[in-house]
């Protein structure tokens, strides 16, 4: 087990990118191959003793803690930072939580992503070192898209921008180890971010306290709807196999095909479902045709179709 039992887990991103999903709910609440990514995550954080978990919230925190609650069903304590007046973000969220937090170190988990790296390895390699944070990385496969972090001798160098200046980089998963101290001196309902801001001047002002913990850990992106549907399909045996949620009513003469279902869905008599996302209490009216689309339930009960973008392919 983790000698390491505290975690901040960053739940309170407005998720834009996977838009119109997250007009339903909030990134980390969306499921994935029938379980909301943030649970996955406190699954896995338990699993290496890690039981003490602050989340913090501003985008549809409902949505958050309708699926946590205070975790004890899976094992944890949770307890949540609120961000009232907006995203603090991944620096100004953190020092915001501290005092709710009350540990030092503490790992530092993006709410949004999902990894299998071994947390126990990561703690050990941090407490063993003078570093202030480790992140943990892998090769950079796909440098056109991720930025990079640039790491020579186990110590971060830098951070570079997407494109050519991060080939043979690392790319960061979003799992990290830092002291409070990171934090602490920041001003408080700050917005600030770590990558490209406090980690780069903690780099000028004392090199060598930021380490990477390098690894080939698993890593699935949740960023866009192609991600998605990829890392549904990765996590379930493939589209076919993906579960409904709850409360879902499919008429026996409706045709649902490689689509996934969220909550309290019906899908009426005749109905032709393919490869669509349907969000939670979209009723489809009888003898509807919906394609390659995310459905959204409006405000009178009718429903929004939002046609996938080309590149998505499920």
């Amino acid at each position: 087990m983790s000698r390491l039992d505290h975690a901040l887990v960053l739940t309170a991103g407005l998720g834009t990118r996977l838009s119109p999903l997250t007009l339903v709910r909030a990134k980390p609440a969306v499921p994935v191959a029938g379980t909301p990514i943030v649970r996955r995550i406190a699954r896995w954080l338990a699993s290496h003793g890690v039981t003490d978990l602050v989340l913090n919230l501003h985008h549809l925190p409902h949505t958050i803690t309708g699926v946590v609650g205070d975790g004890s069903d899976l094992g944890v304590r949770v307890r949540y930072s609120w961000e009232q007046h907006g995203v603090l973000g991944t620096a100004g969220g953190p020092r915001h939580a501290l005092p709710l937090l009350g540990a030092d170190p503490f790992f530092l988990i993006n709410g949004d992503t999902l990894t299998d790296v071994d947390l126990d390895a990561v703690a050990a390699a941090h407490l063993a070192s003078d570093a202030l944070v480790t992140l943990v990385v892998v090769p950079n496969r796909e440098p056109g898209r991720y930025g990079g972090i640039i790491v020579s001798e186990g110590r971060v160098r830098g951070f570079v921008a997407r494109g050519e200046a991060a080939q043979q980089s690392f790319h960061f998963v979003g799992v990290q180890v830092v002291h409070a101290d990171v934090f602490a001196g920041l001003p408080d309902n700050v917005s600030s971010n770590s990558i490209g801001d406090v980690y780069d001047r903690l780099l000028e002002r004392r090199p060598g306290s930021v380490r990477a913990f390098a690894c080939d850990a698993a890593f699935w992106d949740v960023g866009t709807p192609g991600d998605y549907w990829a890392t549904s399909a990765a996590l379930s045996g493939g589209l076919d196999a993906i579960p409904c949620g709850r409360d879902v009513h499919i008429a026996a003469s409706a045709r649902v095909t490689g689509s996934i279902v969220w909550d309290g869905v019906q899908i009426g008599d005749c109905s032709d479902i393919d490869r669509c996302i349907v969000t939670d209490g979209v009723h489809v009216p009888p003898g509807s045709s919906f394609k390659r689309a995310s459905l959204v339930r409006t405000a009178d009960g009718s429903v929004t179709s939002f046609p996938f973008p080309e590149e998505t392919e499920p």
